[in-house]
């Protein structure tokens, strides 16, 4: 059972981030602030959650929610700052978003930059542990699901629409087969640096 807050705030923020180890497109993060009241038995880390599952929940977390926001980072400032820093910043700028001031951030993983004055604690694997974090985790997926499916039908050889922009054999194959496009991370692996044979 995920807990509702983790500290005696009020307005308790949960961020985390999406798509940090894609090899194309944004990462994304969101920031949500639950009702103390707020009740979901299938909310869970959205990595748990089936695609159908997040696509539900997603309009009752945007419903519900106090106040929420979402925001990425493209690929040339990921390429430029880092992906760390880069993910760090998605957060900051879905904070930005909310029309309340959090008292208080709760963060996914063990990785984050003072936002203002705000005190916060990281807590690893918090997209597991409390409901705010979890909405936040299904709302980074859900927003950059969609915008993968958008720039798919630009360069539909990668199939985004499938793999989202992660390392999969295929999409590795369709990068060696067509090269990159202006929504790879140039500053990623983005093939193997030697092939690797079955023995």
């Amino acid at each position: 059972m995920l807990l509702i807050n983790h500290s005696n705030y009020t307005l308790e923020c949960g961020t985390d981030e999406a798509g940090r180890g894609c090899l194309a497109g944004p990462v994304t993060a969101a920031a949500v602030i639950l009702p103390e009241t707020f009740e979901n038995s299938i909310l869970n880390d959205s990595k748990q959650l089936s695609e159908n599952k997040r696509d539900i929940l997603r309009p009752v977390i945007e419903t519900e929610a106090l106040t929420f926001g979402v925001a990425h980072v493209f690929q040339e400032e990921i390429d430029t700052i880092n992906i760390l820093n880069a993910s760090i910043l998605a957060m900051h700028k879905s904070i930005n978003l909310l029309s309340k001031t959090p008292e208080f951030i709760i963060v996914d993983g063990n990785k984050f930059k003072p936002y203002q004055k705000v005190p916060y604690e990281t807590i690893i694997k918090g997209d597991g542990k409390y409901l705010s974090i979890a909405a936040a985790s299904v709302l980074a997926k859900t927003h950059r699901d969609l915008y993968m499916n958008t720039i798919h039908e630009e360069f539909p050889m990668y199939n985004w629409k499938q793999n989202k922009g992660y390392p999969t054999k295929e999409h590795r194959a369709a990068i060696k087969k067509y090269g990159i496009t202006k929504y790879h991370r140039k500053s990623f692996n983005l093939l193997p640096k030697q092939l690797k044979f079955d023995i």
